[in-house]
């Protein structure tokens, strides 16, 4: 087994590492216990719902879940080869940003994976700061952002320094709430279903009561205004366009 002190920085701090990025529910495909532990302690502290399948079967059927955001794939799988997956997954069109890590350092490997649909490819052992960037970055693309900035009227986030502004003011808000924030306002001027944004928020999760979401809306507008989030009756929630 593979020690963790050849994956730098997987029990360091998680200070540096604390950016959030577009993607909220992110699907880690590893079977390394130690290193799936690393980086699932890391993203849950930045508030991403994590869900972590360790078979190469269970992971073709996951990652078809229509409420991921974002595959962290490794290529070295029991059952069924990280290749497989991500050729079998962009064969069915499937358009999740998907990221593979990998030992496999060769350059065929890495012109092979890119070529089959891979977003990123990174060599471990890789460094948790570079994960956050890479994941921030395959972010922006997926959105046709060109940085972490996003503005809806006087509502500004800034998602690599994890900072929002209201009318100039700034406002602190729990991981939680940054992360349905920055989902909400990515889709300002849709409706955004309540399934989807606790789908994306809470994952697979089924110990979550059925008001979690509710809480997490009424503390964003307590803390921004009223008026900041519009409830769709029977349907979600928006951030109007127009919003002031």
């Amino acid at each position: 087994m593979r020690r963790l002190d050849h994956f730098p920085g997987y029990f360091a701090p998680y200070a540096p590492f604390a950016t959030l990025g577009a993607f909220v529910h992110i699907l880690l495909i590893e079977d390394d216990p130690l290193l799936g532990k690393a980086i699932q302690r890391a993203l849950e502290q930045l508030a991403y719902t994590l869900t972590w399948v360790r078979d190469g079967r269970e992971a073709m059927a996951a990652v078809n879940d229509p409420s991921v955001d974002l595959i962290l794939l490794d290529l070295g799988l029991p059952n069924r080869d990280g290749f497989e997956i991500l050729t079998e997954a962009r064969g069915r069109r499937l358009r999740t940003p998907i990221i593979v890590m990998t030992a496999r350092d060769d350059l065929e490997s890495r012109i092979r994976g890119l070529d089959a649909g891979a977003d990123d490819y990174m060599v471990k052992p890789f460094h948790l700061d570079e994960l956050a960037a890479r994941i921030r970055s395959t972010a922006r693309r997926a959105n046709g952002m060109a940085d972490n900035r996003i503005e809806v009227g006087p509502l500004v986030l800034n998602a690599a320094a994890v900072e929002v502004s209201y009318q100039g003011r700034k406002v602190e808000l729990s991981r939680r709430e940054f992360a349905l924030l920055q989902y909400l306002m990515e889709r300002a001027g849709r409706v955004v279903r309540r399934e989807q944004l606790e789908s994306s928020l809470y994952g697979w999760d089924n110990d979550v009561g059925s008001g979690a979401l509710d809480v997490l809306v009424h503390g964003l507008r307590r803390k921004l205004s009223f008026d900041a989030i519009k409830t769709v009756r029977g349907f979600g929630y928006t951030i109007p366009l127009d919003h002031s």
